[in-house]
């Protein structure tokens, strides 16, 4: 299992060669430099610590500090544990690669999901909403408090009311990687990710892959190559004049 940290930057949508259209989310992946390695015998579990972002001496506290001079690297915006047996080989100092994921690679993808505020039960629990007609006095309010008959002073608790909504740790599984650029950092990933755009997310193996038939991603067109390609057909050979239009 493996894991790399990178920040969502938003959606479009890429081409194959055969003309097939993947929706896309773009994931912007900086260097994931390694700052503290947990191992069995000193924290109880295993897994890295990775610093990401680049950050000013001058706007970091002691804490942020200490890691840097200890491990001798910049400081860090956002420090986030990874957890992976293919993580567990790197040292401190090391960066973890941007092809760590190949493409057609099956990931899951976990980030902090959009804030609602304080939200009601029709749409933070998909409540039924209740008359429509004008002498009604009950349209989008909370159901029945009752406790099955027993009276005992209180609410269960377990109760759906309305609350604050969202803004918590999201997770959607078993997505498709269409395309990973080392020379650009930034990985696409088929479909949409958790958070609202510039939210970290955490790329990692899919722990529950489907073993049914498998999703092949075809290779998507280079958009650099046919904007040189173009440039080059609509350049004059040099020595060559330019076709002159024929008038009447």
């Amino acid at each position: 299992m493996k894991a790399i940290l990178g920040r969502k930057m938003g959606m479009t949508q890429v081409f194959a060669e055969d003309g097939t259209m993947y929706a896309v989310t773009v994931v912007e992946v900086l260097p994931n430099v390694v700052t503290q390695i947990k191992t069995l015998e000193k924290d109880g579990y295993e897994a890295i610590q990775v610093g990401y972002e680049d950050k000013k001496e001058s706007r970091a506290n002691k804490c942020e500090l200490g890691i840097a001079k200890k491990t001798n690297t910049p400081c860090k915006y956002h420090y986030v544990e990874l957890k992976g047996d293919e993580l567990m080989n790197f040292k401190v100092g090391d960066i973890l690669p941007i092809d760590l994921f190949k493409t057609g690679d099956v990931i899951d993808a976990v980030g902090t999901s959009k804030g609602h505020g304080y939200t009601g039960v029709i749409k933070r629990w998909n409540a039924k909403i209740g008359p429509k007609a004008h002498g009604s006095g009950y349209h989008r309010q909370h159901g029945s408090f009752a406790n099955n008959g027993r009276c005992n002073n209180r609410v269960i608790p377990g109760k759906k009311m309305s609350g604050h909504m969202g803004d918590e740790s999201a997770t959607v599984l078993n997505l498709k990687i269409v395309a990973v650029n080392p020379e650009k950092n930034y990985i696409l990933v088929k479909g949409g990710l958790p958070g609202p755009k510039k939210s970290l997310v955490v790329l990692r193996s899919a722990i529950k892959a489907q073993l049914g038939k498998p999703v092949i991603i075809k290779p998507i067109i280079d958009r650099t190559v046919v904007e040189e390609e173009l440039k080059i057909k609509e350049t004059v050979t040099p020595g060559v004049e330019a076709p002159v239009a024929e008038t009447n």
